[in-house]
């Protein structure tokens, strides 16, 4: 199976479906933090460069997040130009999709996810809902329900580095997203 996990600098989700026996390759305008297959650059570049079976997609969420919404009135230009990159992301011709993004605008402007999920469905003790938009994939089933729900993401302090620490997927619900997506050729209903 052919994965492109676009939208991605960290290589979690890369390397998550690599060790599930995928052909995946990441990208970013950002360099890889771990090695492997990364194109650094607009996803853009590659998505017709191959026949990707399955896309997971990590749009920046800085104009989407209901998070920043204080700042939105200021926004209106920045958040078209986001939303018109999560349309055209949706609207791609793989067969297979998965959006990943907070609580945003999406839900109002787009559609609404298939699926909010928690890092402490996939063993990881903290809070930070993530919603899914999917085409022709099943909803994730937790792999690992513990205790904790700490907001150690949300908590963060100001920093340089912050966005990234934010916007990294979790190792559990990436290995989950591998397991459960990416040794399947059939296509799922959605729910």
């Amino acid at each position: 199976m052919k994965v492109l996990v676009a939208c991605e600098f960290s290589g979690i989700v890369r390397d998550a479906f690599i060790l599930a026996g995928c052909d995946a390759l990441s990208c970013d305008l950002e360099p890889t933090e771990r090695k492997g297959p990364h194109y650094q650059g607009d996803v853009r570049d590659v998505l017709y460069s191959e026949n990707w079976d399955l896309m997971i997609a990590h749009p920046p969420c800085t104009h989407l997040a209901v998070s920043g919404a204080r700042w939105f009135k200021d926004k209106k230009v920045e958040q078209k130009g986001a939303l018109d990159f999560v349309r055209f992301l949706m609207d791609t011709n793989i067969p297979k999709i998965a959006i990943e993004n907070p609580i945003s605008i999406i839900s109002s402007h787009i559609r609404k996810p298939d699926q909010i999920i928690q890092p402490w469905q996939f063993g990881h003790g903290e809070t930070k809902a993530t919603c899914l938009w999917l085409k022709n994939l099943t909803k994730l089933q937790p792999t690992n329900i513990v205790e904790g729900r700490t907001a150690r993401i949300h908590k963060l302090p100001p920093s340089a580095t912050r966005w990234k620490e934010r916007s990294r997927t979790f190792e559990g619900i990436a290995q989950a997203m591998a397991e459960q997506w990416g040794g399947r050729l059939e296509l799922g209903s959605g729910d």
